[in-house]
């Protein structure tokens, strides 16, 4: 899950080397950190919320085969 949200990730922003992805492990989850550059987080948000909305889908998602609850948090 981390290659794919960081290759979506990449498509998106300006600057590809400054993407990044950290997994940890919280009580009864798993939290994905997104960071990008500052200039482009509004570029994964993206205009109301969508994009974060679907990347956010697209993990939730990831677990839902093996019963886990996985969060995605975007930082800048």
């Amino acid at each position: 899950m981390e290659d794919l949200l960081a290759y979506v990730a990449r498509q998106l922003v300006a600057t590809p080397d400054a993407v990044r992805v950290r997994r940890t492990e919280r009580d009864d989850a798993v939290l994905f950190e997104l960071s990008v550059a500052p200039d482009d987080v509004g570029k994964v948000i993206g205009k109301g919320g969508r994009i974060a909305r679907a990347l956010r889908t697209l993990v939730r998602a990831s677990g839902a085969k093996t019963g886990e609850r996985r969060l995605l948090e975007i930082v800048g």
